[in-house]
């Protein structure tokens, strides 16, 4: 789930306004509508009425997930919903051991069992390495986060200079997945440099791209990936790379840029999410469940965050293509002996506000 792009320079874009060649290209790419449309009505759709399976689907695909690739799938019946994984979502190089693939089912199952829980059901999650089966007692369970589901976003843009009481999300560890902060300095280093070995690996950058969503139709059409009103950016920047999308180059400099020089220096804390074991679906699944947590507290709260997993990302490929485990090796100084990490984020106070990524239905998803 690494964080998204900043697009252009806003000087070429003023440019082509101020002429208004670019006039016709606005108006069909959205550059006055905003993240709205047929491809964000899920946002609206998230808590139907009635006591329906259907309406749990809804909240769940709400869920973060990595890139939004949005890889899940749902079988619903009166008592139980079974969440897998849709592999043909996979963001391949990116994700080459499958581990933002599985934390996105987490996060998933997560919402599933609140909005389970405020719909009358009482839910009870059964992790297995394909998914999880969620099976339907009777009873609410109601939660203030599962209210705050159709709030959360992700923020990619500034944090104010505030500092943030770390102990709420401390005391949400548990027996399999703990939170750890992390030297931010440090964690900054590796990050961008990892940030700046993904850029040089042709197939991790080219499969990263091609969840960009930079023309209007395939976003309709497809109602999932990165966009540029969810990159954190000013609005005249949003504007500009609407009207003339990033080229792949451009995309990833500014990436570069916007990690190194916005995001992690405005960060009020870097954390980490730890387990004892890395490769196990299980527990990647469990830190899924554990980050959407605590998305939705902070939701609460009136924070903001983020993931930062390029130096994850980078150790999964270090792995899987056999090269030394130097960002492997370097990341795990950073958290207690016998824990790997798993999953990175950042938090602070927002500056600006964030805005929703596309989705699609719950009828979409079902299987």
């Amino acid at each position: 789930m690494t964080t998204r792009r900043g697009f252009l320079t806003v000087l070429g874009g003023v440019a082509v306004a101020a002429t208004g060649v670019g006039t016709f290209r606005a108006v069909t790419q959205g550059v006055f509508a905003g993240p709205t449309g047929e491809a964000y009505a899920a946002w609206d759709a998230w808590n139907p009425p009635g006591d329906d399976v259907l309406g749990m689907v809804s909240a769940a695909v709400l869920a973060a997930n990595a890139h939004n690739s949005q890889p899940w799938l749902f079988r619903v019946s009166p008592d139980r919903v079974d969440v897998v994984a849709d592999t043909s979502r996979w963001i391949g190089a990116m994700d080459p051991l499958y581990r933002e693939m599985q934390i996105s089912l987490g996060c998933a199952v997560e919402n599933l069992a609140l909005a389970a829980g405020g719909r009358g059901r009482t839910p009870t999650v059964e992790p297995h390495p394909g998914g999880a089966i969620v099976h339907l007692g009777r009873g609410t369970v109601d939660s203030p986060l599962y209210r705050a589901i159709p709030h959360r976003h992700t923020n990619r843009a500034a944090y104010a200079p505030e500092p943030v009481d770390l102990d709420p999300f401390t005391a949400m560890s548990d027996d399999v997945v703990q939170v750890v902060w992390v030297d931010k300095a440090r964690f900054t280093d590796l990050t961008v440099r990892a940030t700046e070995a993904i850029i040089a690996d042709r197939e991790q950058t080219t499969d990263d791209f091609a969840w960009y969503r930079g023309e209007r139709a395939d976003l309709r059409a497809h109602k999932d990936g990165v966009t540029i009103d969810a990159s954190g950016q000013p609005d005249l920047i949003r504007a500009v790379g609407k009207i003339l999308p990033a080229s792949h180059d451009t995309n990833n400099s500014t990436w570069l840029a916007s990690t190194r020089d916005v995001q992690l220096p405005t960060a009020a804390a870097v954390g980490t999410l730890v387990v004892k074991d890395p490769l196990d679906p299980v527990q990647r699944m469990r830190a899924g469940r554990l980050w959407q947590r605590m998305h939705l507290w902070a939701t609460t709260q009136g924070l903001a965050m983020q993931p930062i997993n390029q130096v994850e990302e980078r150790i999964d490929r270090e792995h899987a293509t056999g090269q030394q485990p130097t960002f492997g090796t370097e990341m795990r100084a950073l958290v207690p002996p016998n824990t790997h990490p798993v999953f990175s984020f950042r938090v602070g106070y927002p500056k600006y506000d964030a805005t929703p990524s596309p989705r699609r239905p719950a009828q979409e998803v079902l299987r």
